[in-house]
């Protein structure tokens, strides 16, 4: 496809991921930085999102929101970097699995923890994910498997959950295990996330100058 490519994001969002998947990919595109609580919110954003949330991409006339939608997206518009297994492939479903286990029990999961929330032992049933022990312990299985999650190759899969467990290990969210580690520390040092981490790093907000000695 030739269609114009628009990322939109912030820096400080969820689309770090989606800047390390595009840098994976290598396809051109263009940036629309937004600013939480103004261009986010303003309308001609939400006529992108009406959630006035980052991040999303335009592909032609084409929108995609939610960053594992975007990175699924992308691993399947662009086949030739090899991102995502072909459909029909025994490594389909596995990929499928990861990037909604992504989405569903960890994000959940990990975003209560952050949030104090703890959930009654004896409310576990009525939770998607159990509770955060229980995600932990798969996601310690799943990447004792091999270096990547699906079919011994890097993916989509790796992108989203991978920079899933980076955050939560280094936020505290994800207990630290060194099957975690390992695995979050051999994704981080890939070129195209180190570039993105440096494309994002360089535009966030400047500190403050801290007191005078």
């Amino acid at each position: 496809m030739t269609d114009e490519l628009v990322f939109y994001t912030n820096p400080m969002s969820r689309g770090r991921i989606v800047r390390w998947m595009l840098e994976e990919i290598g396809c051109p595109h263009r940036v629309e930085l937004l600013d939480y609580g103004t261009t986010m919110k303003a309308p001609a954003y939400l006529a992108i999102n009406p959630m006035g949330k980052v991040p999303a991409i335009r592909h032609g006339g084409i929108v995609v929101t939610e960053t594992a939608a975007i990175c699924a997206y992308l691993a399947d518009t662009f086949p030739a970097v090899g991102l995502a297994p072909p459909p029909g492939s025994p490594a389909r479903g596995p990929y499928y699995r990861w990037l909604f286990f992504g989405a569903g029990p960890v994000e959940a999961a990990t975003s209560n923890k952050a949030l104090g929330v703890v959930v009654p032992p004896d409310k576990k049933g009525m939770i998607g994910y159990g509770d955060l022990g229980e995600v932990v312990a798969t996601l310690e299985a799943a990447v004792a498997a091999g270096d990547y999650l699906v079919g011994g190759r890097f993916s989509a899969a790796d992108v989203y959950l991978g920079a899933q467990i980076a955050w939560g290990l280094r936020f505290g969210t994800i207990e630290r295990r060194p099957g975690l580690e390992r695995y979050a520390a051999r994704l981080m040092a890939r070129p195209a996330m180190v570039r993105a981490t440096a494309i994002d790093d360089a535009l966030m907000p400047a500190k403050p100058p801290g007191p005078a000695s």
